[in-house]
């Protein structure tokens, strides 16, 4: 498979590998393409390296595995016998060679090991015995490397680059699938997401279904088998993910909402949960940016498309799975809400879209980028604008349709109207975004199609 994107990330451990000495943190989630990237990095040094990626076991036994790989490659005539990766360490500076080494899944030597030892063995390591040698760690759990950035830990301010890697962005994502139509590439990204260990499974020569039935609704697929285990792996024995993630589905709860859906005692152990989910990167909280400090008005959602699908249609479904198997049950549970899904994310789109933009400098003005809260009193209701652009004195208000169709007249109105309702409401400019275009514009308002979205420069 080619690599894809990544080019920024790239660059930035390329010219820390031209600095002697470097020392850099990798970290993300699972499958996202850690170790795609260090190899892709390391193939243009002329440096020997070392990849070793650590066990679930003791660190008597890591230390056996790292000394067979150094035997592996000839660094090491013959096996030797060390007490503690200080000692491989203090061997491998000794012999001058040049040499990068890396050290994946790097959580894993806590894992048997006092956490605080590990990290102070590392920190004695990067400052005392990397003479000839360049230093990866990379690791999955998030929480774990987040806290070697902290102060307080051993490790801190010992990396001089450090890369969180993310999913890819939609527009990278879509190159798995160049060949589709705006509209379903909106639709797989929807579904499945940036990673690019998920995105090599499937087939953009098969329908949306076709690609669900065969991975998402395939208990053999290594889909399947990530969605359902290997994403919450790390967290599910010390938080209650699963009922969370269960209780989000495709929509956004408030706190309240999911204290009472979850029955939880007001304790404080579920903003506990939270608050470390949301820094882990597996939900989100949103608040309006008109009321940044409203805590009624903050919402969590699933920030994984592909796990906010398996916990809307198949979490809590599995033994209906079972029992219809995978092409009656897309169309009895899926089917009927798919395009629902899918509009919930393309709002969610349409915000990366102004988000990119905005980084590469074309949308100057622009204080923030998110949802806007209104009170219609008229009307007596109240709501959000998803996909909203906060100025000094005004916004600027999109509406955004996954539509087959392109977008009619009439709805153009009926949307105008909804946000002319709103007394309180200063807008700049009213847009629309529609994926499969527009069958009339009027004059006087933004208009934007699946196509631009996916040509952003």
């Amino acid at each position: 498979m080619e690599f894809i994107g990544r080019e920024k990330e790239f660059l930035l451990m390329q010219q820390a590998l031209k600095q002697e000495q470097a020392t850099i943190l990798l970290y993300g989630k699972r499958k996202v393409g850690k170790t795609t990237l260090i190899k892709e990095c390391l193939k243009s040094q002329t440096k020997q390296f070392i990849y070793f990626e650590c066990l679930k076991g003791t660190m008597a036994e890591n230390i056996s595995a790292f000394v067979s790989e150094l035997v592996r490659l000839r660094i090491l005539p013959v096996a030797m016998s060390f007490q503690s990766f200080l000692d491989v360490f203090a061997y491998l500076s000794s012999i001058e060679k040049p040499l990068i080494v890396v050290i994946d899944e790097y959580p894993y030597l806590k894992a048997a090991t006092k956490a605080e030892y590990v990290d102070s063995m590392m920190q004695n390591i990067i400052d005392n015995r990397l003479k000839n040698l360049q230093l990866i760690l990379s690791g999955s759990h998030i929480g774990m490397m987040k806290e070697m950035l902290e102060e307080g830990n051993a490790l801190y301010g010992r990396f001089k680059t450090v890369i969180h890697l993310k999913e890819l962005p939609y527009p990278v994502a879509s190159e798995f699938c160049s060949d589709l139509s705006a509209y379903d590439k909106v639709g797989f990204y929807s579904v499945f997401g940036g990673s690019p260990y998920i995105l090599q499974q499937l087939n953009s020569g098969e329908s949306l279904r076709d690609n669900i039935i065969r991975t998402i609704l395939n208990e053999n697929s290594p889909v399947f088998l990530y969605a359902s285990n290997l994403l919450l792996s790390d967290y599910s024995n010390t938080m209650n993910t699963e009922r969370i993630f269960s209780v989000l589905g495709n929509g956004k709860k408030r706190y309240s909402e999911l204290e009472d859906r979850l029955d939880a005692n007001k304790t404080g152990n579920l903003a506990k949960q939270l608050s470390k989910l949301s820094a882990l990167d597996i939900i989100q909280k949103n608040v309006p940016f008109n009321h940044p400090n409203d805590a009624k008005k903050a919402a969590y959602e699933i920030n994984d498309n592909l796990m906010r699908f398996y916990f809307t249609y198949v979490y809590r479904n599995r033994s209906a799975l079972q029992m219809l198997g995978a092409s009656s049950f897309f169309d009895e549970y899926i089917a009927p809400s798919l395009t629902e899904f899918i509009s919930r994310r393309f709002e969610e789109i349409c915000r990366m879209y102004f988000s990119m933009k905005a980084k590469a400098g074309a949308l100057p003005g622009v204080k923030n980028i998110g949802s806007y809260y209104y009170d219609n009193p008229k009307e007596r209701t109240n709501g959000e604008f998803d996909v909203a652009l906060e100025y000094d004195d005004a916004v600027a208000i999109y509406e955004a349709k996954y539509l087959k169709q392109p977008m009619e007249l009439d709805e153009i109105h009926r949307e105008i109207n909804q946000i002319e309702q709103i007394p309180s409401l200063n807008v700049c400019r009213i847009g629309f975004i529609s994926v499969n275009g527009f069958a009339e514009k009027e004059d006087g308002y933004s208009y934007l199609t699946g196509a631009d979205l996916f040509t952003a420069d």
